[in-house]
């Protein structure tokens, strides 16, 4: 399959602007046409002069086209580029929210490997340098390719060998561009790649700067910082300075229209194969087709960036989606049934391996078994986090392909160890469970979850901004807000993974004892290493090394798996060490 071309891969994404970007493009040109006639009324008023014509009225009806096509270059070219600049924003605003939605409905693997300051890059960087080749290369480069074209005709009317010689420079010129172009792509790519890691490299630095001081780590991490930021320079100052000579060149030999112009012009004179006044003409008009040449030229910068640019944004809007269905389906239950699934992180290597299992509806099921086994992967894909590779999830009896991922996350609250909390104030952070619930409501389930006590001790209570990833708060208190927001969206099934992993042992007990009453009647399925926590449960599964290695309830699972009964007994001493502590 053909890959389209830069400009027609363009034209595709900016879908919604065509008719402004037309209008654009035909003002330019009607602005360019404006542009020359005060070139053609200089010719003529000059061969005029030489002619000692002495009629007044002739030269002001050239001088007034000139006016004219001045007042037509100025409105017309000013128009043009408030409606090209238009659709550029407008397109720019478009981008960003289509990736914006794209990404909710990519595997989350895919976003979570993909560095954040890749991603970062794309939707800031990459995308607002769209905004050059849409406002000024669709309607400009059109125009100052028109443009010349209409002069050539007009130079091939008055002496096709003068329209030739204008043309001249022109090749030479694009001989020294093509060298420069043959590789653009590849150095722009290059460019992007060491951006991309750069932008990589200073958020991770912000992000770890905590650790990075804890370990006294900032000599080391900073040289890292550096050392990113300088490749990104040096790349660029190679790159210049590889294309510095024939860039120049280029420059210098495209506008000299008149080198071959002149001489040559003179001998057609002399020997009298050219009018003076076509001389005159030629002369004058060589000056404005160099003109825009030249400025068509200086589009050809964009014009090679735009497919590296487009190639980023599409890594994303192009990415494939997870496959669910599109209409809300009324469902039997709310029972959930693996069969026979398997996953993989990178296509290679299987991280859940041929699972089958049945949850109830309104059962309280435990994840257990030594890290690393797949326990958190197989609840992110009940959470349909990301789709199986091989077998399905089943939910009322229907598959999860069928359901829309809308509704089965209104289905599922899932809390983790490591939740997200936004920049907002704690109040915020709550509501996001449920974004019609009342101050009241948050209060209530606050409450509930432990944490209504240590957030009115803070000066702001409930109106306290919370930084950036809940920075301002410590461990322990961003996980009860997180278990909080989840409580409050009040959903049938709940995945608690570690939830309480942060929790002081002082507050712990009263954050079990919160949950058990607010998950009555619904289906629980928790991920624990504190065995103590799932005793109860309805039935345990325990997972190693990607596999269902057995199942039961506790007291079953003591009696007929060593590595449960192993865990226990681990679990129970570190009981025991820490009460004779």
């Amino acid at each position: 399959m053909k890959k389209e071309s830069p400009l027609t891969h363009l034209w595709a994404l900016a879908d919604n602007q065509h008719g402004e970007l037309k209008l654009a493009t035909t003002f330019a040109i009607i602005g360019v046409i404006g542009g020359i006639l005060p070139y053609v009324s200089a010719g003529r008023i000059i061969a005029n002069l030489l002619n000692n014509v002495t009629n007044t009225s002739i030269y002001f009806k050239w001088l007034a086209l000139a006016l004219i096509g001045y007042l037509l270059k100025v409105v017309f070219y000013n128009i043009a580029l408030s409606k090209s600049h238009k659709s550029a924003f407008n397109l720019l605003e478009e981008t960003r929210l289509k990736i914006l939605n794209k990404l909710p409905k990519l595997s989350l693997g895919k976003v979570v490997d993909t560095p954040s300051g890749k991603i970062k890059q794309i939707i800031v960087d990459q995308v607002e340098s769209l905004e050059r080749p849409v406002a000024h290369l669709i309607p400009e480069l059109t125009a100052n390719i028109v443009g010349p074209v209409l002069i050539l005709i007009y130079l091939f009317i008055l002496d096709w060998r003068m329209a030739l010689l204008s043309l001249v420079s022109f090749p030479i010129g694009m001989i020294f561009m093509s060298a420069i172009m043959k590789d653009y792509p590849k150095q722009f790519a290059g460019a992007i790649q060491v951006g991309g890691e750069m932008n990589s490299s200073i958020v991770e630095y912000i992000q770890g700067v905590e650790v990075i001081k804890a370990f006294n780590q900032g000599d080391k991490q900073y040289k890292k910082f550096s050392e990113r930021i300088i490749e990104n320079a040096e790349y660029y100052c190679r790159w210049m300075k590889d294309t510095q000579f024939l860039m120049s060149m280029s420059k210098s030999i495209m506008p000299t229209t008149l080198l071959a112009v002149l001489p040559v012009g003179w001998y057609f004179f002399i020997n009298g194969s050219l009018q003076a006044e076509a001389f005159l003409m030629v002369i004058i008009l060589a000056f404005s087709i160099s003109g825009l040449l030249t400025e068509a030229m200086n589009f050809i910068d964009s014009l090679s960036r735009i497919g590296s640019i487009l190639d980023s944004v599409d890594s994303i809007l192009k990415e494939e989606e997870q496959k669910h269905g599109v209409e809300r389906v009324d469902l039997e239950n709310l029972d959930i049934e693996l069969k026979d699934l398997s996953f993989s992180y990178d296509g290679d290597t299987d991280i859940i391996k041929n699972i089958n299992m049945k949850l109830k509806e309104g059962s309280f099921y435990a994840f257990v078994g030594p890290s690393g086994g797949g326990k958190s992967t197989l609840a992110k894909l009940i959470g349909a986090y990301y789709d199986p590779c091989q077998g399905e999830i089943k939910m009322g009896h229907m598959s999860y392909k069928n359901i829309p991922l809308k509704q089965i996350y209104d289905y599922i609250s899932y809390v983790s160890q490591d939740n997200f909390l936004f920049d907002k104030s704690i109040k915020e952070n709550i509501r996001m469970g449920n974004l019609n619930a009342s101050d009241k409501d948050i209060e209530e389930v606050a409450k509930k979850s432990g944490c209504h006590e240590f957030i009115m001790e803070l000066e702001d209570a409930y109106d306290t901004q919370v930084g950036t990833s809940g920075g301002h708060l410590s461990g322990g208190e961003r996980q009860r807000i997180a278990i909080a927001r989840a409580m409050l969206k009040n959903s049938p099934i709940v995945i608690l993974d570690e939830a309480t992993a942060y929790i002081d042992p002082e507050n712990e007990r009263l954050v079990q004892g919160a949950i058990s009453k607010l998950l009555e009647g619904k289906t629980v399925i928790v991920i624990a290493h504190r065995l103590s926590t799932i005793k109860n449960a309805d039935q345990i599964y325990l997972i190693k090394d990607g596999k269902l290695d057995s199942q039961g309830k506790h007291d079953d699972l003591l009696q007929k798996s060593e590595l449960y009964k192993d865990m226990w007994e681990a679990h129970i001493g570190t009981k025991e060490v820490k009460i004779n502590d």
